[in-house]
């Protein structure tokens, strides 16, 4: 997938445009200038061609803050890996030192670059605009990115210089993909390892040994598919070096492209903030997961250890708590193979298709019985479901009335979907259409 990164000096409103482009204010805006210190990832679409879009921060120089000097690292960074980058300036107050800067380092970048001139919310605004001709960087886009005025054209013209998706001939073309997922030093590259039976990887105890996504075929024990054994993903703010910056862009994409995520977690540690965050990337992008918990040989463990574990693991994941967990020692080769087991199984889930007969066979009854609650004298009625066409289960249900189904009646459907059909490690997603 094609990778486009907001860049700019700070308060020029990138994040505001990224919060318009994905959908959903996930990127924090704020008239402070300097709120924004880690790049945020999401996905647009724009006539049937879909990218990622990266927000950085706002790009400064000579500055002793040592924020604004990672600021710089981020954003060098998302213009090496971009396939196009997106430049934000200000009308009001017109070519900045810094605009001049970023513009010198963005032509010398060679990557398609287009110039987005923004908070143009009037027609006498417009004439502000035309001043950034001067920064040499051809044609410009007069946009406001907090009404959504001009971002249509701007849309358009970033579909244009997207590069085309190159359909290589693929020897493993429709093999599952499965990515080893994790904070730095769990035992990722050590599970890979294990898994082939050789050293594949380079395995040290220090934490950020592997720097990059190491993609494997795996054909044993009548288990085949790729293997994606991937950098670490740590906190943005432990991260200092421009090459772990690579690892958890090139981390994240590796989860965007697997079917399935082997998610490891350190038993000393359990788990923490950050194994969080991935969890619920992985859920974020509906991809099928498996928690391994590894160097269980090294908890302290009595005759209820692993039972009371596993219940705090599951309370921590909720409501997302239907997840096959594994205890192993990678070092020891502890359960091993439940681990290739999980996954076969996940994956099955992930892209079993169930046959529309058999869904409403199991879910009418149970809707019939306990229907949906009314809300100012409105009755729900659902009429059928089907399994919706996409890569991750997904289901809709037709109704008269899907404005009024509230998100607990959601979740009792998932729950009785699970009950009924094994999706076991399947994040599942449910729509409710008019009939």
């Amino acid at each position: 997938m094609s990778l486009v990164a907001i860049v700019g000096r700070p308060n020029v409103g990138k994040s505001t445009l990224f919060n318009r482009l994905v959908g959903m204010r996930q990127a924090i805006v704020d008239d402070i200038s300097g709120v924004t210190r880690d790049r945020h990832y999401g996905r647009c679409e724009w006539c049937g061609r879909e990218f990622s879009v990266v927000d950085t921060g706002g790009y400064t120089t000579n500055s002793d803050d040592v924020f604004e000097a990672a600021i710089r690292e981020q954003v060098q960074i998302a213009i090496n890996e971009a396939d196009v980058i997106l430049f934000m300036v200000e009308a009001a107050t017109g070519v900045t030192d810094y605009d001049a800067e970023i513009a010198d380092v963005l032509r010398r970048a060679k990557k398609p670059v287009i110039l987005a001139v923004n908070k143009v919310d009037s027609g006498e605004k417009m004439y502000d605009a035309y001043q950034f001709y001067s920064m040499g960087l051809g044609e410009l886009f007069s946009i406001s990115a907090a009404n959504g005025s001009g971002t249509g054209d701007l849309l358009d013209a970033i579909v244009k210089v997207l590069p085309e998706d190159v359909q290589t001939e693929d020897p493993y073309a429709g093999l599952p993909r499965i990515a080893i997922v994790g904070k730095p030093n769990v035992g990722k590259s050590s599970l890979t390892n294990a898994l082939l039976g050789t050293d594949r990887n380079i395995v040290t105890p220090v934490a950020g040994t592997t720097r990059d996504a190491i993609e494997t075929y795996y054909n044993k024990f009548g288990h085949e598919f790729m293997l994606v054994d991937t950098a670490g993903i740590r906190r943005k703010a432990k991260v200092h070096e421009d090459l772990e910056f690579y690892s958890v862009m090139r981390s994240i994409r590796a989860i965007e492209h697997s079917d399935v995520c082997i998610m490891m977690i350190d038993a000393t540690t359990g788990m923490e903030a950050q194994d969080m965050n991935i969890f619920n990337l992985i859920l974020k992008n509906r991809k099928g997961v498996v928690l391994v918990v590894n160097k269980w040989d090294l908890f302290i463990k009595d005759s209820n250890t692993l039972k009371v574990y596993e219940q705090t693991l599951r309370s921590r994941l909720a409501p997302f708590t239907d997840v096959p967990i594994i205890f192993t020692s990678v070092l020891k080769m502890t359960r091993i193979q439940d681990v290739l087991d999980a996954v076969t199984r996940v994956y099955e889930n992930y892209s079993t298709k169930i046959p529309t007969a058999r869904i409403n066979e199991a879910m009418l009854p149970i809707i019939e019985e306990t229907p949906p609650p009314s809300i100012k004298g409105k009755y729900v009625k659902i009429k059928y479901i089907t399994q919706l066409p996409t890569r991750f289960p997904a289901f809709a249900f037709f109704c008269n009335l899907p404005q009024y189904i509230k998100e607990p009646y959601k979740r009792f459907l998932e729950n009785k979907l699970r009950e009924n059909f094994d999706l076991t490690g399947c994040p599942i997603q449910i729509f409710f259409r008019q009939k």
